[in-house]
């Protein structure tokens, strides 16, 4: 069978995960069009409140945000899923296009689709993009007084050094106008935060177990989900919560030209989710190259809401 280039470039970097001591898969790989859909699940759990308190963060200060951001520009949604954030700023922003940007493709041009028959007037496209890339933008996204809202706290997947690349490559993008509008997780206690990943349900055990699927549909794999567990940990060392699939027995995993083998109890690192605190994340915009800082958050200090101008 014949790959494309990038299909390549994707086995194997699956693979060179997975070979390492402590093996891995990128979270990146959660958002098949099931996973996304029970991530979506994940944000309406009692458990899980990073979405109810951005939400409530965003809606309390829409004025100030508006205020900091202006309206009738193009408003550039990283790691859209289901659009709805990006489609609660609408009536504050106003914005005259809308560009949504997301790794699960299908799901995201779905999602645009019923987003263009409630708001006809505004310019929108889907492009089906990987974050964790040196992603460019087309042609068609106007710019000037270009906005980049990345919501959710999606920025703690990645570690600090990553997360400054990232962001310097946001500001890259912004072509010295318009900024970032971003959501933070920040610090708390631990309970609340081992929580929100260890749910009564078990939507985010059945949302990181189904990585394994997604996987041996990509790479041609023989994972089964079922010798799988999942695990959620908070590590206070490195102020992130660490997700993990551990095998329940001795096992053997293959793929087309190798394979490897797991012991009971080994571990593969599915996630890592940082917290902030607030000066922290400050900082971080600054070591990025955005320069002048506003943030509101809620009043227990749970979650904040950033905006920095490039």
């Amino acid at each position: 069978m014949q790959y494309s280039t990038e299909t390549r470039h994707l086995h194997q970097e699956i693979i060179d995960q997975l070979s390492e001591p402590q093996a891995s898969i990128s979270p990146k790989y959660f958002y098949d069009a099931l996973g996304s859909r029970l991530f979506e699940l994940i944000t309406q759990l009692p458990e899980y409140y990073p979405t109810r308190t951005e939400h409530a963060v965003m809606v309390e200060h829409a004025r100030a945000i508006a205020t900091a951001i202006g309206q009738g520009g193009t408003l550039i949604d990283l790691g859209a899923g289901n659009c709805e954030k990006a489609a609660a700023l609408f009536d504050s922003l106003q914005p005259s296009q809308y560009v949504a940007l997301d790794i699960s493709s299908d799901f995201l041009h779905k999602a645009v689709a019923g987003l263009r028959k409630k708001f006809p007037t505004i310019d929108m496209s889907a492009v089906g993009i990987d974050l964790s890339t040196q992603f460019d933008l087309p042609p068609s996204v106007h710019t000037q007084s270009r906005t980049f809202f990345y919501p959710g706290s999606s920025i703690g997947n990645f570690d600090p050094p990553d997360a400054i690349a990232l962001l310097a490559h946001i500001r890259h993008l912004c072509r010295n106008s318009g900024g970032l509008l971003i959501g933070v997780d920040l610090v708390k206690d631990h309970a609340t935060l081992e929580a929100a990943y260890n749910d009564e349900l078990g939507v985010t055990g059945a949302f990181n177990l189904n990585l394994l699927n997604h996987v041996n549909t990509l790479l041609g794999s023989d994972f089964h989900p079922r010798e799988w567990r999942h695990r959620a940990r908070y590590a206070s060392a490195q102020s992130r919560i660490e997700m993990y699939l551990e095998a329940s027995r001795d096992l053997t995993v293959s793929w087309p030209g190798g394979e490897r083998d797991f012991k009971t109890g080994e571990r593969i690192h599915t996630e890592s989710s940082y917290k902030y605190r607030l000066g922290d994340f400050e900082t971080l915009l600054k070591r990025a190259g955005f320069t002048r800082t506003q943030s509101w958050t809620d009043p227990r200090q749970w979650f904040g809401v950033f905006y920095a101008n490039a």
